[in-house]
């Protein structure tokens, strides 16, 4: 994925969540895992999904990089407990986790039904609060780590449509990590955020095409596009190099914070 490695990552432990893919292409947690295999970390790669983790595997180990595979639901703690204290069995430690899961249904308050609501909570929030409390005390205990959470520009403005199951969840990550990362920082543990916008990943590919049975999807993403002040949609591995700063050291003083990678769109007025 990229032709320059600085080893920023040399050794490093790091739990991807979300490592799976839709489908071929870089998503954001399949962009996270090459990426930072690239750059020397040994990945614990997790996704509710074999299948869907397959390419993630092969991308890493044609980089010659060290991986593993899990398969475990994030919003269930028993399988939680049971996937860190696999990473810990295999690699001895845990530097790095980055929370990658995530999904949202549209729909504001009216529309939605409370099940979803529900889901949508669980899927992309108590997700991060699992990890994070099964991860946390092994981080404490070996001297520190960072951590890395998915949130959304939808947690932070109006992004087009009524999602706000999604956008609550998104947001709620957002202030989960700046109140972890001051609970935690004397135990030199870092907890940062990173902020994707419209990105084009297989995922959304595979959401526009449902919700527009027979539509254009080409089309739909340059609606989309036109969102963007750069002029174009960026991918995962737009998203994998801003979680790459925060958990490498040169991000050793930056904690309880967020980059925004959406090209602009976040700051438009319009």
């Amino acid at each position: 994925m990229s032709s320059t490695s600085s080893k920023r990552l040399e050794g490093k432990v790091v739990i991807v969540t979300g490592a799976g893919c839709v489908g071929p292409g870089w998503g954001n947690g399949r962009a996270v895992a090459v990426r930072f295999a690239e750059e020397g970390a040994r990945i614990f790669a997790v996704d509710k999904s074999a299948d869907a983790m397959a390419e993630t595997l092969e991308r890493v180990r044609a980089i010659d990089g060290d991986v593993e595979a899990h398969c475990c639901d994030v919003t269930d703690a028993a399988a939680v407990n049971a996937m860190v204290d696999a990473c810990i069995a295999r690699f001895g430690r845990v530097d790095v986790l980055v929370n990658n899961v995530g999904g949202s249904a549209k729909g504001g308050p009216v529309e939605l039904s409370e099940e979803t609501w529900d889901a949508q909570l669980d899927f992309n929030l108590k997700s991060v609060f699992l990890t994070c409390k099964a991860v946390l005390p092994h981080m404490e205990a070996q001297g520190g780590g960072a951590i890395v959470n998915t949130a959304s520009t939808s947690g932070i403005r109006w992004t087009g449509a009524a999602q706000v199951g999604y956008a609550s969840a998104k947001a709620a990550v957002i202030q989960f990590s700046r109140v972890v990362a001051v609970q935690y920082a004397p135990k030199r543990v870092r907890v940062n955020t990173v902020i994707p916008g419209q990105m084009h990943t297989p995922m959304v590919e595979a959401r526009l095409a449902g919700q527009r049975a027979g539509g254009n999807v080409d089309a739909l993403l340059a609606q989309r596009q036109a969102r963007i002040p750069l002029g174009f949609m960026g991918d995962g591995r737009d998203t994998a190099n801003a979680a790459l700063f925060l958990a490498s050291d040169e991000a050793r003083f930056v904690t309880g914070t967020e980059i925004v990678v959406d090209g602009g769109m976040s700051v438009r007025c319009d």
